[in-house]
């Protein structure tokens, strides 16, 4: 895979809600159940963090919910890319970037978000032929202002700001030419997703996915 194909594929999951829940899962039998929620909410693109070791046991739960997309999110290493692909991840997200990361995921056929938090970031990915990149962490380099500015000299360059986005500010970002959707943790709180509280979940991804994008 290119990264002109990879980052084509990126933006069509990028365009399939206006935000992709950022999920941290310590339980992998609630992870079917929370991704059918999701998607009843009208949010199918779910980035699952390999940050706890249930994370890929809930990519394959997740995989096989109708509607639903499943991508692996917090990919640092080569084997977390091949770890991803197999337990049936579609996409994967990086907080940054090196080229044994964007090797490995362009050796597996696995679209990546490539994590980026300034213009020299953003413009080395854009050598590469990456035009779709994951801004972060998106509050902490500056919130919706510092993304503007990147997009003023570097219009080539869509992003998913990730990193301390809220329902309170995921409009900043939706609002900007540069921005496809953003990536939260909101949609799914813990204490929730801990009591099976599905409905709750099913709300509040109905509110995100009717935020307006630009």
């Amino acid at each position: 895979m290119t990264p002109q194909e990879a980052s084509a594929a990126a933006a069509k999951v990028c365009l399939l809600a206006p935000v992709v829940p950022v999920l941290v899962i310590n339980d992998a039998s609630t992870a079917a159940d929370l991704a059918r929620a999701l998607v009843a909410g009208g949010l199918p693109a779910l980035e699952v963090t390999l940050r706890t070791p249930a994370a890929l046991d809930a990519i394959r739960e997740m995989a096989s919910v109708d509607g639903g997309v499943v991508g692996a999110g917090t990919l640092l290493t080569p084997q977390d890319v091949e770890a991803a692909k197999e337990a049936g991840a579609t996409f994967g997200v990086s907080p940054g970037a090196t080229d044994r990361l964007l090797d490995a995921c362009e050796a597996n056929d696995l679209p990546l978000l490539p994590g980026t938090a300034t213009a020299s970031e953003a413009m080395r990915l854009l050598e590469r032929g990456y035009t779709v990149q994951k801004f972060f962490p998106a509050e902490a380099n500056g919130g919706a202002k510092a993304l503007k500015a990147i997009g003023a000299p570097i219009p080539q360059v869509k992003f998913c700001p990730t990193g301390g986005v809220s329902l309170a500010n995921a409009g900043d970002y939706l609002g900007l030419s540069n921005t496809l959707c953003v990536g939260g943790s909101w949609v799914a709180p813990k204490d929730e997703v801990e009591a099976g509280d599905w409905d709750a979940i099913t709300a509040l991804a109905q509110e995100a996915a009717r935020l307006p994008r630009s």
